[in-house]
């Protein structure tokens, strides 16, 4: 759920999520493991805070 959100955002952003890996200092990869795993809390906060949205963005599963 959380690794579309990101994905969905940096289509809209005209990005890729490897150029937000690389300005956030992720190492390669780090956002696509979101896809099975969850995000350490500090990441998705880097994450959020470069779209501009807030956390519970991420977190809340409604549509």
């Amino acid at each position: 759920m959380i690794y579309k959100k990101v994905k969905k955002l940096c289509k809209q952003k005209g990005v890729s999520i490897a150029s937000v890996e690389k300005e956030l200092g992720f190492s390669n990869g780090v956002i696509s493991k979101w896809e099975k795993s969850e995000p350490i809390v500090s990441n998705l906060k880097k994450v959020a805070d470069y779209f501009g949205v807030s956390i519970d963005y991420f977190l809340d599963d409604t549509k």
